[in-house]
């Protein structure tokens, strides 16, 4: 399997990194929908939300906190910053690794699209 966010994880293909831990990776997204957009991915390949298991929730933990680190780290976090996961097509999910947007810089609308 070619997992796009699986080689950035590992260092096979490049990425502006904003964060890592064992666990995870946090980048800047390609085509930002803020100015401040960034992806958080887990190192371990989940495809989607749907496909978690019962092992994978401090996994997850993990994936949001960093989502908090990243919005500490970029200034976001005190006016205010969206966590969001997409699942699969009709959830607007592209890319099939398990990944938390964070996005800020500015005034997010409701409902969000």
């Amino acid at each position: 399997m070619e997992c796009i966010f699986c080689k950035i994880a590992s260092g096979e293909m490049p990425a502006k990194i904003v964060l890592e831990t064992e666990d995870v990776v946090a980048f800047h997204d390609i085509n930002p929908q803020a100015p401040v957009h960034v992806l958080v991915i887990p190192r371990k390949h989940i495809a989607r939300v749907a496909d978690m298991t019962a092992d994978d929730v401090t996994l997850m933990g993990k994936i949001i906190y960093a989502g908090k680190q990243v919005a500490e780290k970029l200034g976001i976090a005190e006016d205010g910053f969206r966590l969001v996961f997409n699942n699969g097509r009709n959830g607007g999910q592209h890319v099939y690794h398990i990944h938390l947007h964070v996005l800020g810089g500015r005034a997010m609308l409701w409902p969000p699209g």
